[in-house]
């Protein structure tokens, strides 16, 4: 046991390595390196292509777990922008001098919903009861160790009192994004994941959702930062002031975010 967690943490720490020289060669030939939260994964591309059209600066945009930007830019990931889906994590990297004094951007509050497949005999209007039925096996959700959409869906099922009957049954993915994969690929009948996946075309054609009461659990407040490091914090800035028009952020409501009012 003890070989086999020794090996764990090595891989692991290889493999960040091996990514951020990765991130190193490809920010070199782009003008705005971004690192995303995995539920702006439907509406983002879309942002970026329309900055790009507009401005002529070259966006590269790398999707995944908040936790996990957290830690690779405190080792020194070269990104230029950082869109947490956790307000706390850009906040400490700008504590700490790893973020631009003054660049914290609240940009977004995201929305759970229960998704399932349309072909999975689950119905999600029941809300989040129909998971202790016995047909639903596996529950997807993000890891709620360094996912703000785990918390969430964790905060949800304990304010039902459902927590303790589901918790076996969970099936966690690294971010959002990879728990709609589960459900999508049958690996689990259903799960609580992002209203922004939900509602883009990967699963919209082929599933239903529920909305979890935004009251059932704590907000999930997403906040922006420009790191110290880069070296295009120009466009850095252009592209932060791009997405507070009005088009885009009607853009970022239409995939089910909240615009703060005072952000």
């Amino acid at each position: 046991m003890i070989q086999l967690m020794l090996f764990r943490r090595t891989f692991v720490r290889l493999t960040m390595v091996v990514g951020l020289g990765l991130l190193s060669t490809t920010a070199a030939a782009q003008d705005l390196s971004i690192a995303a939260a995995s539920d702006l994964q439907a509406v983002f591309p879309v942002v970026a292509e329309r900055f790009e059209r507009e401005t002529g600066k070259k966006v590269g945009l790398t999707f995944g777990s908040s936790g996990n930007f957290f830690s690779q830019i405190q080792h020194g990931a070269p990104f230029d922008l950082f869109f947490s889906a956790d307000h706390d994590y850009a906040v400490r990297l700008e504590a700490s001098g790893l973020a631009e004094r003054g660049s914290l951007y609240r940009y977004a509050v995201g929305r759970i919903v229960l998704w399932t497949r349309n072909d999975s005999g689950i119905d999600v209007r029941r809300g989040l009861s129909v998971l202790v039925d016995p047909r639903v096996k596996r529950v997807a959700i993000a890891n709620p160790e360094h996912a703000p959409y785990g918390r969430a869906a964790v905060a949800a099922l304990q304010r039902e009192k459902l927590y303790e009957a589901v918790r076996p049954k969970f099936v966690f993915g690294e971010s959002v994004s990879q728990a709609a994969q589960f459900i999508q690929s049958g690996n689990s009948e259903a799960g609580i994941i992002a209203l922004s996946l939900a509602l883009g075309p990967a699963l919209r054609a082929n599933g239903s959702y529920s909305e979890v009461p935004a009251g059932s659990h704590p907000p999930i407040e997403q906040s922006a930062v420009i790191t110290s490091a880069s070296r295009h914090k120009d466009v850095a800035r252009q592209f932060l002031s791009f997405l507070k028009q009005p088009e885009i952020s009607r853009m970022m409501q239409d995939f089910g975010f909240t615009i703060p009012s005072n952000p």
